[in-house]
Parts: C-alpha cells; structure tokens; sequence
C-alpha cells in the first residue's frame, strides 16, 4: 500500500506487464520492531502481495533478504489477511516480531479495516494503542519438562518446554549478567534465556534458533507469549512485563507482555526503515 492512499502497491503505476516466468515486481517494507527509543529493534521485511508466489519463491526471498524473518500477506475480498512467516531457512506457523510488523503496515500505511490476521496457529487481534502495535495471539500453549539438557549446560534455574506450537525451550538464569556473558549459542532449537532485571516487571532476554536459521534474534515476539505461558504454569496466572533483548547485538529493542484468564497481548513500537522494490 502506499501511505495514506490505501493504493495497492503490487503493481506500480507503469510497470510492465509480468512475463512468461511471472517476474513482477512488488514492494517490501522493510521495518524495525520492538524499538526501543527509536533505536534499534528486529529488522523484518513485508509483502503485501504474494500474486504468482509460490512457498519455494517466499522462501528465495526470505532467504535473501536474510532478515530472521520476512512476512508475506494474502488479502482477498471477504477474508482476513492471511501471514505466511519464512525465516531465511524455514516456514513458521507462528512468530510475534512478523505478526506486529504486519499489523503496523496494515493499520498505519495501508488501508485500514482489519482488526485480525490470519497465520499457521489461527486468528491473531491486532490493535494499535498510542504509539505501540499490539496482538493477541492464541493463549492455549501447553508447558512440559525439557526435553534438552542446555538448561543444565547454561545453569538455569528453571527450565520448561513450551510448545510454540514447534518447541520453545524457556530457562530462567540467576542474573541478566548470565544472560549477557552467554558465548556459543546453543544447538538445542528454539532456546530463550532470561532473568529478572527488576522482580516483577522487567527481565533480560536472549533467543536462539540456529538450527533454524536465525543464530540469535534481537527481539522475539512469540518468545514473550512462551514466558508467559511458562510463568502462568508457575502459578502465576495474570502479569505484565517490559522485556529487553538484543543488546548484546547492538539492537535494544522492548518488548511490552501483558497476560491473564483471558488471554495474552504482546506490543510494542514500530519503525520503517525504507521500501525495497523486488522484481521477482
């Protein structure tokens, strides 16, 4: 869309006519999220038009972009926009930092009306509330013992599995120092590290998944939803948390989560850093 038109922009004004091989040329936005100050946050591409993609073709373009994740969006008369989230090796069902930069794209430079998106674990709220976008992912995660010992390597003190619905290894160390001073990361999936910065209102954190192409991330959304899921298996059914993450990248970014009966809400605010035209 280009801002304040609510014009599509899959199809520039003058651009020729797609060839035989289907080349076209779309535009991806290419955003910060979960800034913190302005500064820094986790770098993601969107595209609002997937006409001729196949999963192969969203998979070349995550790729080589090579962002921890790219958004593809599919919005079609009477439906709600469906995301398709690829990391530069993989498909996700499910990730935050994709999710809340969609929403920002829709609400703030395209046309407006949706106030849900559609991905691999099913509807996701998006809402906007002051300078911070925010969604309300499904909150049905089920908390299991760890099936890895990267707990006991890294010293947590608490170790759970949260099922993401792939599996989110969540271990709680002593101190943000802990989290801080971690080398190699580990080879054990989708692993979260964190600690409490401030008991009861902020913590440090740090994600990995290099076996899925991303060996560490400056801010991750879904992440933050398997916290709260493992601090509400702790007895801990309702909370609110400001989350930094990605310092040790040089890319502070902030990460707002609030949780309870109801459900949980992840937030935060949003930067664009430039519009890249792709002719693929």
């Amino acid at each position: 869309w280009e801002e304040g038109t609510g014009r599509g922009l899959g199809a520039p004004s003058g651009a020729p006519a797609r060839s035989a091989r289907f080349r076209h040329m779309r535009h991806c936005y290419v955003l910060r999220v979960f800034t913190r100050n302005g500064e820094g946050g986790n770098h993601l591409g969107v595209i609002p038009d997937v006409t001729g993609l196949t999963r192969d073709g969203m998979q070349s373009i995550a790729t080589e972009l090579g962002f921890s994740e790219t958004v593809f969006l599919d919005w079609r008369e009477g439906g709600n926009p469906y995301a398709r989230i690829f990391t530069p090796a993989t498909e996700l069902p499910f990730a935050g930092h994709p999710l809340v930069g969609a929403a920002w794209v829709l609400t703030r430079m395209g046309p407006g009306g949706p106030d849900c998106i559609e991905c691999g674990v099913g509807d996701v709220g998006i809402r906007n509330v002051g300078t911070a976008t925010w969604i309300d992912p499904p909150f049905d995660q089920t908390v299991s013992p760890p099936s890895s010992e990267a707990g006991e390597r890294l010293g947590a003190i608490h170790a759970c599995e949260v099922a993401m619905p792939l599996p989110y290894l969540v271990l709680e160390l002593r101190s943000p120092q802990d989290v801080s001073v971690i080398g190699r990361p580990p080879d054990d999936g989708f692993v979260y590290v964190w600690a409490w910065e401030e008991r009861g209102q902020r913590i440090r954190a740090r994600f990995f998944a290099r076996e899925h192409g991303v060996v560490e991330d400056p801010a991750t959304g879904s992440a933050a939803v398997a916290f709260a899921a493992s601090m509400r298996e702790r007895g801990q059914p309702s909370g609110s948390v400001v989350i930094h993450q990605g310092q040790e990248m040089g890319y502070p970014s902030r990460i707002e989560l609030t949780w309870d009966e109801q459900g949980v809400h992840v937030g935060g605010e949003v930067a664009r850093v430039e519009v890249r035209v792709l002719d693929v």
